[in-house]
């Protein structure tokens, strides 16, 4: 059970971090390229770990949660 929850934990940070880092590195990639490799990551870390802890993941747990229902409700219906 363990395993399953980190696992769901992983792909949920996956899919607020893939698109969040495509992007961000499409809207400022240019930009950003003029600097030093550690200052680059160090702009992308500090905007972007934010977003996903306060606002991306709590998302997706909100739209799972609402699947989640809408899918429960579904199967109480049927029976």
């Amino acid at each position: 059970m363990k395993l399953k929850a980190s696992l769901l934990a992983a792909v949920k940070i996956w899919v607020v971090i893939y698109p969040s880092i495509t992007l961000f590195l499409f809207l400022f990639g240019e930009e950003l390229s003029v600097l030093p490799l550690y200052q680059r990551t160090f702009i992308l870390t500090i905007s972007l770990v934010p977003w996903m802890m306060f606002v991306g993941v709590p998302f997706v747990d909100f739209l799972l949660h609402r699947l989640s229902a809408k899918n429960s409700f579904s199967k109480s219906l049927k029976k």
